[in-house]
């Protein structure tokens, strides 16, 4: 068999290896594949693996030899599933590899908000505190997590364990989760628009998939809705922000700090008004990251396409 990795680098920068997946056939690994040349490295793979890199019908009905796509991430939404089903072709992804992970960086953006963190580390870097006439000096908008409200919207794995995080940090929760249930919790209250879940909280964490229906779902009319001096948190995707509206809402001191990990376009453009703004707290899409994350990523990968070699297929999309 020959298996084709289409864009290696970001799950493996070369402090893993691929000799476990590379152990099921003739392996080839592209760091990273510009669209133009998809096709072309993918034409004679029986099984091809993507994070990024975009296989739709127009990619996947030239490539006749293509029984196994496996998305290195998950979310699948670069993969055309609907005509690989009409293929035969396996779509795998690996879930619930980053939940620990992404709820820490969640944790850290949160309480840098907050804390002003980033800020009081380059002050001292800054050689501020050596000039200094007192011991210690602070932020005047230095906050305690306890007893905030922090409303958590979409309640999957990674949300449900923020919840807990922050409960033992002595917050309250409100949730706002899209056509499910969930059992009653202490100090959990559910509640059943985003409106409400804007107006209470003091903290505002996104962590629901992207949808045509959420596209943009922080707005400027939204973000008026949300308390004056709130925080707003996004790890999720970043076209759920109108970037100018939140941007703005910074500038001016409406709301108080926003943590983002994601942005709409990645890497961003210069002109992003988010990278400029006031007291928004950006990380470059690092929050799955961890080696500890990515050797999940690694083993569940290479334990998919065992399975789909054994005809035990898991974690199938389509």
């Amino acid at each position: 068999m020959k298996l084709v990795i289409l864009d290696g680098h970001t799950l493996n920068s070369g402090d893993l290896s691929w000799d476990e997946l590379g152990a099921y056939g003739e392996l080839c690994v592209y760091d990273r594949t510009p669209a133009a040349l998809i096709v072309e490295r993918s034409k004679d793979a029986d099984a091809v693996f993507t994070n990024k890199c975009i296989l739709n019908k127009k990619e996947i009905e030239v490539l006749p030899q293509l029984k196994y796509i496996g998305v290195l991430a998950t979310g699948y939404n670069v993969v055309d599933c609907k005509y690989a089903t009409s293929r035969g072709i396996v779509v795998c992804n690996v879930p619930a590899y980053s939940t620990d992970s992404v709820v820490q960086s969640i944790v850290g953006l949160i309480i840098n908000c907050m804390s002003k963190l980033s800020e009081q580390i380059a002050s001292v870097q800054r050689g501020v505190w050596q000039r200094s006439q007192d011991f210690s000096y602070y932020p005047t908008d230095y906050h305690e997590i306890s007893n905030k409200t922090v409303g958590i919207i979409g309640f999957g794995r990674i949300g449900r364990k923020l919840a807990d995080v922050m409960l033992v940090l002595g917050a309250k929760i409100l949730v706002f989760n899209k056509g499910k249930a969930f059992e009653p919790k202490e100090n959990v209250t559910y509640v059943s628009t985003c409106d409400e879940l804007f107006a209470k909280s003091d903290i505002i964490s996104l962590n629901c998939p992207l949808t045509a229906d959420n596209e943009k779902m922080i707005n400027s009319t939204s973000i008026l809705k949300m308390k004056k001096g709130a925080i707003l948190i996004n790890t999720a995707r970043g076209a759920l922000i109108d970037e100018l509206a939140l941007a703005e809402a910074l500038n001016n001191g409406y709301l108080a700090a926003a943590g983002l990990d994601v942005l709409s376009i990645e890497p961003p453009k210069e002109d992003n008004p988010l990278l400029t703004a006031k007291n928004a707290f950006i990380t470059p899409h690092t929050a799955w990251a961890t080696i500890e994350a990515r050797k999940r990523l690694m083993q569940i990968t290479v334990s998919n396409f065992k399975a789909f070699i054994d005809g035990n297929i898991k974690n199938k999309v389509n």
